[in-house]
């Protein structure tokens, strides 16, 4: 029995710090919180202080009677978890379940998972910060308190099995008030003059005319005046500029990077951070600090010297901006700047060499550039056409890194020929090209990251999450609508005539964007109604800061939950009594036959349309599509709804008919449901548009191949191309021929999702020394030392738990010592099953 007792949250932590401490030391993993307020009930004592009621989970029972034997053998233990408050919390409740007694527990963090910092936090140790812990509790506890009794209001008053919370509707706040500001907008056209000169040794270049017309008619008059004019360079200013480099990465900035240049969620960036961290590759993920250390700077310029040379090398420290910034510990940085990459999973690379990049630029040279401001004097008109361009002079940080930008914030300049005073410039032509005004962008996750950071709503570890939780509300969702085309006009002045023609351009596009939806919109329209506060931007920022104050000691936890809650409660109690139901109803018009009313609203399934009012005995009901909306469907739109089902005829034997569904428009042909391309109106579809979609589906059905005995078949979804077998949807990547995939690419795919699902699962299950093989015919092998379990066919091994695994192993160990034949594999593992 080794004599330390280390616990950190995760199996990959584990192991990573096994390789940094001796034989005296025994590394295991709490799998994250070993205890949290309970899951059927609000867990909180309000009467009493807010004394949280904490419970340790059904699945983590064993892992806690497993740490509570190795503590109780153990000379020390060392509580090794995160360093922020949830960390910190984590810790506590190690603490606290495991009864360790102070004089036998230490704790220790660090913000890298390196021999060096491992060493030094051991040298190190402290106690609990009960400072931290009280933040965590604050939060967990108010925010248990918010959707606890939001929850059954929203139930009440709008819709059965909804939910609210602190930070997640406030978010969905920022979307609907985005959504509405595009809704409202008014797009005014205008036209932009862009000619295009040759000078006098030849070499084009574009420039523009400063000013738009807001007419066709003027954009023509000023064409006209330019016919048979002569051009030259009327001023030239040249001046010496320089661009410094964006500072080093915190959460929300890596997010908001990554969702740009290498469109990955925000999630996904978290979890990749997250295996990047556990390996020791880079420093702690969630932070909004900006700072680097001593020694970090200094092993940055050594690299930077060493691979660009001495004058690239610029030293800096960079003060953090973000409102309400805490957790002061380091930016996100490798914590060895030597090794440029790293040959592991691609998104990983991908993403270290991010952070690389992004570090060694933040202490390189800025970017000397010459920008140049060219203006172009016209014999017929006094307008000036303009022109810019800049030159790189020294490449300083842009060698290795440029910042990105969401919504095309800033438009590239291009480079300028040389030119110098009264040059005389040859025009070969000048266009109009008429321009709308553009509403406001929709937030990408990236932008609402940002957004909710300037406003100091929520921290690092939360953005993520909050995000998750409303798309899985479903208040949001990621758009899908690519656009509709918009018609301009071009005027174009070329050889002495002017010509005009039509193009077509796309707009509208939300795709990716995130979108509320009608259950969204009306949720966050009764908060904002009924809870003002909760759903106020400022008060949340102050939440924020309340909770900073706790960490540092200076505000009592409890005292800031009854401040808060003595105005919070009595809002609850008063809008659940007297408020009104909220639906969301529009009146549209009236029926052009009936007379009677035609309205939208929010039902027990989703948007609808009816006919007739609540007291019409005979009203009609219609789903809305998905594509539609309660906010700004119209009256013709929903009386086509009314026109459905209908019938198109039939075709080999079954009859055909197009409708409108809970997940969509689609085509009935006999028991089979097809779905229509999106886009596609149903009252638009007919009967050989609907053959067409019956063949192909019966033709995407028929099995390629097969694996195991089982059809394999092969479709396009959202993602892409995907083969299907046996219930698994398996993507199918560029390195394969998809229009003639073989037999072997078959296998190879079924084969490496099988193992990927099962590696899945030992990521969970290495701590435990616990492997697993593939074996013949499909089935799976556990190891663990000399036990070996090989499954039966019929068993998913990516399916079953940690608890079901050590009871097998247990099951079979006492066989392999006794000689007595056990019962077989398969009854077993299919019991479990």
């Amino acid at each position: 029995m080794a004599k330390n007792l280390v616990i950190v949250e995760s199996p990959a932590k584990a192991k990573t710090i096994e390789k940094f401490l001796g034989s005296e030391y025994q590394v295991e993993s709490s799998y994250g919180h070993i205890a949290d307020l309970p899951s059927r009930e609000i867990g909180v004592d309000v009467e009493n202080g807010f004394k949280p009621k904490y419970e340790v989970s059904a699945d983590k029972k064993a892992l806690v009677t497993k740490l509570k034997g190795l503590a109780k053998n153990a000379e020390m233990v060392w509580l090794a978890s995160d360093e922020d408050r949830e960390g910190e919390a984590i810790s506590w409740h190690l603490s606290e379940e495991l009864k360790l007694k102070p004089e036998k527990t230490k704790r220790i963090v660090f913000h890298e998972i390196t021999k060096t910092a491992i060493q030094k936090a051991i040298e190190n140790p402290r106690g609990i910060d009960y400072n931290l812990v009280n933040a965590q509790q604050a939060r967990r506890v108010l925010d248990r308190l918010v959707g606890y009794e939001l929850s059954p209001v929203l139930w009440k008053k709008v819709k059965g099995g909804l939910s609210a919370g602190r930070v997640q509707s406030v978010s969905v706040r920022l979307i609907v008030e985005r959504e509405r500001e595009i809704q409202d907008f008014k797009p005014e056209a205008s036209y932009s003059i862009t000619a295009e000169f040759t000078n006098e040794a030849g070499k084009t270049f574009k420039a523009k005319l400063p000013k738009n017309f807001a007419t066709k008619k003027e954009a023509e008059d000023f064409l006209a005046r330019n016919i048979g004019s002569s051009y030259k360079v009327g001023d030239l200013e040249t001046k010496p500029t320089k661009k410094s480099p964006a500072a080093p990465f915190t959460t929300s900035t890596l997010q908001q990077e990554a969702a740009r240049k290498l469109y990955l969620p925000v999630g996904i960036t978290m979890q990749i951070a997250q295996r990047l961290y556990e390996a020791g590759l880079i420093t702690y993920m969630r932070t909004d600090s900006v700072n680097l250390s001593q020694e970090a700077m200094a092993a940055t310029q050594a690299e930077i010297t060493s691979y660009y040379g001495k004058e690239f090398s610029k030293p800096r420290n960079f003060n953090t901006k973000s409102k309400g910034a805490q957790e002061a510990h380091e930016a996100i940085r490798p914590t060895d700047m030597s090794r440029h990459t790293v040959d592991i999973d691609r998104d990983q690379a991908r993403l270290y060499d991010l952070i690389w990049k992004r570090t060694i630029a933040s202490q390189m040279s800025d970017a000397e550039l010459e920008r140049t401001n060219v203006k172009i004097e016209a014999s017929n008109h006094s307008e000036t056409f303009t022109a810019t361009g800049e030159v790189i002079k020294f490449e300083g940080f842009l060698k290795v890194y440029l910042e990105g930008h969401d919504d095309d914030e800033e438009e590239q300049e291009g480079m300028l020929p040389a030119l110098k005073v009264n040059e005389k410039l040859t025009n070969k032509y000048i266009t109009a090209t008429e321009r709308f005004s553009r509403p406001p962008s929709r937030y990408t996750e990236a932008s609402l990251v940002k957004k909710l950071e300037e406003l100091g709503i929520g921290r690092p570890s939360t953005y993520a999450p909050t995000i998750s939780t409303i798309i899985a509300r479903t208040y949001v969702e990621k758009g899908s609508f690519e656009g509709q085309e918009r018609k301009y006009n071009q005027l174009m002045l070329k050889g002495g005539e002017v010509k005009s023609q039509v193009l077509t351009e796309n707009v509208g596009s939300d795709k990716g964007k995130l979108v509320p939806t009608d259950i969204g919109i009306i949720v966050n329209d009764f908060l904002v109604k009924n809870f003002n506060t909760i759903l106020d931007y400022n008060f949340t920022a102050k939440v924020e800061q309340d909770f900073d104050e706790i960490a540092e000691g200076k505000v009592d936890w409890a005292k800031m939950m009854n401040d808060f809650y003595k105005h919070f409660h009595p809002n609850v109690v008063d809008v659940e009594k007297n408020a009104e139901r909220e639906s969301g109803e529009r009146i549209l018009g009236v029926h052009p036959v009936s007379g009677k009313q035609v309205s939208v609203r929010l039902g027990k399934y989703g948007a609808m349309a009816q006919i007739g009012d609540i007291d019409d005995e005979n009203k009609q009901f219609a789903s809305l599509r998905q594509d539609q909306n309660i906010g700004n469907i119209t009256l013709e739109e929903v009386l086509n709804l009314f026109l459905l089902p209908k019938q198109l005829g039939t075709y080999k034997g079954e009859e055909i008919e197009v409708n409108n569904g809970r997940f969509g428009p689609y085509v009935r042909f006999g028991s089979q449901f097809i779905s229509l391309p999106k886009g596609v109106d149903p009252m638009d579809v007919t009967i050989e548009t609907a053959q067409e979609l019956i063949d192909e589906k019966m033709q995407a059905d028929a099995p390629i191949g097969t694996y195991d005995g089982m059809p394999v078949q092969k479709g396009v979804g959202r993602f892409g191309p995907f083969i299907k077998w046996n219930g698994m949807f398996i993507n199918v990547s560029k390195k394969y021929d998809f229009d003639n995939l073989s037999q072997a690419d078959l296998n190879a795919l079924i084969e490496e999702k099988q193992q990927k699902e099962i590696d899945k699962v030992i990521h969970n299950w290495e701590a435990e020394g616990i492997k697993v093989e593939k074996a013949r015919w499909g089935r799976s092998v556990i190891l663990k030392g000399k036990i070996k379990i090989e499954l039966s066919k019929d068993v998913d091994a990516s399916k079953l738990t940690l608890e079901q695994v050590q009871e097998m192993i247990e099951k079979k160990a006492p066989a392999k010592k006794t000689g007595t034949k056990k019962a077989s594999v398969k009854k077993t593992t299919t019991k479990k099953k």
